[in-house]
């Protein structure tokens, strides 16, 4: 969560800015969880989660943005919020899954633990 604010860097993966699956992949790694790097790998990784019985912070969350299937990544942190690096926005924030824009874009989500 002290990494909200950061900016977003097309490619970036540490915290002089941020991508998406960067974000993924550096706050993984500063835990010593390796993960793949790139949307479509993250998404293929782990275990699917029922979403019926909820999520668990730590859990991916997946979004079609910019193509169809996953090419958006975001870590869940509890309730209905989740924390990623939007190019919309230009940097790390905390959302909601049920926000309109993001429930309709909903396509899954992965545990890696």
């Amino acid at each position: 969560m002290n990494l909200r604010g950061t900016a977003y860097r097309n490619g970036g993966n540490d915290p002089s800015g941020f991508d998406c699956s960067g974000f993924v992949y550096y706050v993984f790694g500063q835990n010593g969880i390796n993960v793949p790097r790139t949307v479509g790998e993250l998404f293929r990784a782990g275990r699917e989660v029922d979403t019926q019985r909820g999520l668990e912070p730590g859990d991916l969350v997946f979004f079609t943005t910019v193509s169809p299937g996953a090419s958006h990544v975001g870590i869940a942190i509890g309730g209905d919020e989740f924390v990623h690096a939007p190019s919309s926005t230009g940097q790390v924030r905390v959302e909601r899954i049920s926000a309109s824009y993001w429930s309709t874009r909903f396509v899954g989500a992965r545990r890696v633990l």
